[in-house]
Formats: structure tokens, sequence, C-alpha cells
């Protein structure tokens, strides 16, 4: 089966990040309820989901072979995602912000009953440390994140 990649945000890193992924073999899938977001003239060619995360991702049978990625930074988008990505098999969880919002992420998931070990799952902020700061440098840092990450397994 092919690797795939879904990403929860249809933000401006999601078009550089979904350009790269398929670039590198990758099925990418957006997901976003805010149809002004997920729109096909912004993310040509890509899939979109325009359902809530939890259920996307849930219909979308998360296995082994899968990468998720948060990028909206609103927990109302993010942490539904997170708890469907949490309970699967996908070999890469990650999560765009700062160590203060990692922080206050793993603390909410932490509240809703996941474990110590299934929060050191959860990358953040997700990327290799290259002092990226445009969307195409985060891009580029995520992306290599998760190949060393699917590599070193």
């Amino acid at each position: 089966p092919p690797l795939r990649l879904i990403l929860v945000g249809a933000v401006h890193i999601a078009q550089a990040l979904s350009a790269m992924a398929s670039m590198t073999g990758y099925e990418v899938t957006i997901v976003d309820p805010r149809e002004s977001f997920a729109t096909s003239e912004r993310f040509e060619g890509v899939r979109l989901e325009r359902a809530w995360p939890d259920e996307a991702l849930e219909a979308l049978s998360l296995d082994a072979r899968c990468a998720v990625v948060t990028l909206t930074h609103d927990p109302k988008l993010d942490d539904p995602a997170l708890h469907s990505a949490l309970r699967s098999d996908a070999f890469f969880i990650g999560c765009l912000g700062s160590r203060k919002t990692q922080a206050a992420r793993l603390g909410r998931l932490s509240r809703a009953g996941f474990t110590e070990a299934e929060l050191a799952r959860v990358r953040g902020p997700v990327g290799l440390r290259i002092g990226a700061r445009s969307p195409a440098e985060i891009a580029v840092s995520v992306i290599a994140q998760i190949t060393e990450t699917l590599r070193q397994a």
C-alpha cells in the first residue's frame, strides 16, 4: 500500500508540505471543515476532506503507512485529529506550534486519558530543527522528520 500523509488544516504550510510529500511518494489528504480554506484552487490535485478531523481520520482508516500532521493551532480541530491518530497505528504524528503550545496540547491529551507512552508519539514542534522560517522551509523540515522516522523504524 502507498504511504499516506494526512494534513489537518488547509493552511499555507499545507500547500508547500502537500507538494513536497507528493514528490516523495505520499498520497496526500488535506482535512479541514473550513470550506474557505480547503479549496481545490489552493490545493490542486490533492484530496480534500471537508469533514471534522475525527470523522475524517476514522473514515480514512489510518494504518502503519500513515503520517498525520496537525497544522491549525486550533484545539477544536487539532485535538480530535490527535485522539484518532493516537488510537491508530500511524507511524508518525506531528503538530505545528511552539513548545508552549505543545505543552498545553500534551496537557489536554493527558487529561483526556492518554498515557505517557501515547503522548511520546506526538512530535511537537514538528520538524527537524534547521532554523526554518518560511512555509517552504518548514515543509522541508517536516518531510525530513517524517522520512527520518519512516526509514529508521
